[in-house]
Parts: structure tokens; C-alpha cells; sequence
């Protein structure tokens, strides 16, 4: 199940960033922020061309850095060297992130889909990943909207607690996945077979019948992604608990 304390105290999304006051998304800055804040933490992990796992949202290098191209095409040695716009630090490692936080507040990490199209071809990631986490004492759960990522991680760390990123799947926000499969997945109906102890689904469809159901059944409702007060105070009526942005939750 997931631990109680991923509940507790609200979850900040890709860390404690606000890149006015120097801290970029899934920086080593904004994990000490929310450290600092008490927040739960969710991160990101897409994996370097080296197989080390690294603590980055996007597929490609521009939005965040001077460089451009895909992320996995550098080396953790390479990317370690390329600073974050707005940030006094680089492109961490997910051993990094860890060691940073050593147990003082709960880890939330969304693997990013490594297939293309959400199905089976998940490469190394899983074992990247798993090696990472087997040796650390902290609360720690993974998640990822690709329920073959989490089968594969209920083979490698059983006792690692599982969940799956959820939403309706709109075809306008996954212009390259395949109808059938996107139909699929906005059933949520891989929960049972992959392990999954919850869902953090999207924060404006809360109140979906198979949310309920899940809830129903002892799933954890986490949610993604609040921006407001206004926001959290609704999300509320249905979730146990909110990934937040953009102000103090």
C-alpha cells in the first residue's frame, strides 16, 4: 500500500520550483525547497544514453537548457554538465535526488513512457530504476501512464508501492498514440494485474465513475496537477491528496 505519509502533506509537482526565484522544475534547488517546505516530492525520470536514470520532464533538451535533442541520446556524464535556464544547478540523477533527500519526505517518481506509444517495448528503464531504488530507506512509490512500466516494476521491486497516471487520454494531448489504445487506457483497467496500490489521476476529471470505484476498493486517489487553492479545495471532494504547482499549497 501506499505509505500514509504520501498523504499527509500535499505533493510538490516536479519539486518546489518557481524559476523566478531560481528554482527550475525537478532541480536539485527545488528538492531542497521542498524539503525545506515539508512537501511530499514528484519527480520525473527519463533515462541517459548510459542507462543512468535522470531527473528530467522532457524527451528533449531545449525547453529547459541552451542544448537541444533528445535527452537519451547525452551521457549522465554529459548531461551532468548542462545547466538548468534559470538555475544555479545541472540535470540531476535520480541517486542524487535521493541522497539529497534521505528519507525526509516521501518520493512520488512518474517513469516517462519509453515506447512511443504506451505499450510494451519499456527498454531499461525499469532496471535502471530498480537498481536505484533497492538500496534506499526512504518512503518511495512509482508511477507512469504506461501500465507496462509498472508490471515491470512489480517483477523487479514487489515491495515497491505502484501506481498509475490517469486521465480520459484526450487524442488531442496524445496526437501519436493509437485511438484504440488511448480508448483503452481511460478505463484504467490495468489496476488489478500490475499491483497498483493508486492513481494520480488528472484534477478536472475527479469525478469519474471508475475514480469512485477504484476509491472503493482501497485505491489511493492522488491528483494531478493543482494550481490554485481554488482548485485543491475541489479536487478534495474526490482525492486524498493533490500534486501541486505555482504557489504554496
Amino acid at each position: 500500500m501506499l505509505p500514509k505519509s504520501f498523504l499527509a502533506r500535499p505533493l510538490a509537482h516536479r519539486a518546489h520550483h518557481d524559476k523566478a526565484h531560481g528554482r527550475v522544475e525537478n532541480s536539485l534547488t527545488a528538492i531542497k525547497s521542498a524539503i525545506t517546505h515539508g512537501y511530499g516530492i514528484e519527480i520525473d525520470v527519463q533515462l541517459a544514453s548510459d542507462g543512468v536514470p535522470m531527473v528530467f520532464h522532457d524527451y528533449d533538451l531545449r525547453r529547459l537548457t541552451i542544448e537541444q535533442g533528445p535527452l537519451a541520446q547525452r551521457s549522465s556524464a554529459q548531461l551532468a554538465m548542462i545547466p538548468l535556464m534559470g538555475d544555479s544547478t545541472t540535470i540531476p540523477t535520480l541517486a542524487q535526488v535521493l541522497d539529497l533527500v534521505a528519507g525526509r519526505v516521501p518520493v512520488l517518481i512518474e517513469l516517462k513512457d519509453q515506447d512511443g506509444g504506451l505499450g510494451p517495448n519499456t527498454g531499461p528503464m525499469g532496471k535502471a530504476v530498480a537498481q536505484v531504488l533497492e538500496a534506499y530507506k526512504g518512503p518511495v512509490a512509482v508511477m507512469s501512464f504506461n501500465p507496462h512500466a509498472m508490471a515491470e516494476m512489480a517483477r523487479l521491486l514487489p515491495d515497491v508501492p505502484r501506481g498509475l497516471t490517469t486521465g480520459s487520454f484526450n487524442p488531442a494531448d496524445w496526437p501519436t498514440i493509437a485511438q484504440p489504445t488511448l480508448e483503452r487506457l481511460s478505463l484504467i483497467p490495468d489496476y488489478d494485474h500490475v499491483g497498483a496500490s493508486f492513481i494520480s489521476h488528472y484534477h478536472k476529471e475527479l469525478n469519474q465513475p471508475r475514480v469512485a470505484e477504484l476509491n472503493t476498493q482501497g485505491a489511493a486517489i492522488l491528483c494531478w496537477t493543482i494550481r490554485s487553492a481554488e482548485d485543491a479545495a475541489t479536487a478534495r471532494q474526490y482525492a486524498d491528496n493533490i500534486t501541486f504547482e505555482g504557489y504554496d499549497a
